[in-house]
């Protein structure tokens, strides 16, 4: 791990770092910092160059529309940094076994519509209830635009970290963890299974479910791959309890999900499967190509509640979404 970072978080997110290692491996190793950080850092992804940034909070481009380093204009602005702060200058040697520094230009992102209404904060957690098109964290084009960095600002609390996650286009009941001391503790809510989840989604009334149903299959999300799938005769992963719980007079109807588990996109799948897609889906049944920054259509499911035995003091937690369906 390298040491602490000499610049100060930018928008709530830690600076990059890059490693340069001991010399000899490449001739560019024999040159300036100016041809090592061009060979380090070329005109591509940054993802796959090694590029990291401290603690959970680094800056992922995995989608290509990040920009790459202006190597060149990092240098002449003095934004690449030694580990005492100094500016990296171009004609400075190689330097094996130390650290450069430095923060990424983002985009220019849309802000996303919908506050960040607080429902609990104490010292150890803050609950929020997410608006739809947040992400939880930052994530591709999607950086500022996460509550993370927008609480880690709004509330002032550096170290705010997510204790689970929900999609990016899912509303509702989120918690985060108010220092890193604690992190620990409330992932393992999730992670041991003790977390008690409801969700209410709408879709298409189906008299047929009524009667509530479970459904139980394996499924998995290819990397590089929007949709999720089924894998049939595979043991099975995912499990929800579905339930009508209000029929609507437009022929749809709000649905009680409770899951046992977590995968990705498992109610919107567990639901489609069913021939209920859940209104406003961007991906089930099809992907409808709907840009990231379209922000006119919220899928309709809402992490309404979330309860827990604190890990740390025992009491009963319980923690409810104001917002009510259809959004």
């Amino acid at each position: 791990m390298p040491p602490r970072s000499p610049l100060p978080p930018r928008h709530g997110l830690n600076a990059a770092w890059v490693r340069l290692p001991h010399a000899g491996t490449v001739a560019e190793h024999e040159g300036s910092m100016r041809d090592w950080l061009h060979y380090r850092l070329p005109p591509r992804n940054l993802e796959a160059t090694g590029v990291h940034a401290m603690a959970d909070l680094a800056v992922p481009l995995g989608d290509g529309q990040q920009p790459s380093v202006d190597v060149d204009g990092f240098l002449a602005s003095g934004r690449f940094v030694w580990q005492d702060g100094t500016a990296v200058r171009p004609d400075d040697t190689y330097r094996p076994h130390t650290f450069v520094w430095f923060h990424r230009d983002l985009r220019e992102e849309p802000v996303v519509p919908g506050d960040l209404t607080v429902l609990h904060q104490d010292e150890r957690i803050v609950v929020i209830d997410k608006p739809a098109f947040l992400s939880t964290i930052p994530r591709g084009s999607h950086v500022v635009q996460s509550v993370v960095v927008r609480a880690r600002e709004e509330l002032g609390l550096p170290e705010l970290s997510p204790a689970h996650r929900l999609d990016r286009v899912t509303s509702g009941v989120l918690m985060l963890t108010a220092a890193k001391r604690w992190r620990a503790a409330y992932q393992g809510v999730f992670e041991n299974g003790t977390a008690r989840k409801t969700y209410r989604a709408v879709a298409p009334y189906d008299a047929a479910r009524e009667q509530p149903v479970w459904v139980r299959n394996h499924l998995q999300k290819p990397r590089g791959q929007w949709q999720g799938e089924v894998v049939p005769d595979a043991p099975v992963n995912a499990e929800t309890y579905v339930e009508v719980e209000t029929r609507l007079d437009d022929g749809r109807a709000i649905y009680k999900l409770t899951p046992l588990t977590g995968r990705t996109h498992q109610l919107r799948l567990h639901l489609h499967g069913l021939g209920i897609p859940i209104e406003g889906d961007p991906l089930y049944p099809r992907a409808t190509g709907v840009s990231v920054d379209d922000f006119s259509t919220p899928l309709q499911l809402l992490a309404s509640e979330l309860a827990f035995p604190d890990p740390v003091d025992g009491s009963e937690r319980c923690f409810r979404s104001a917002k009510l369906l259809p959004l």
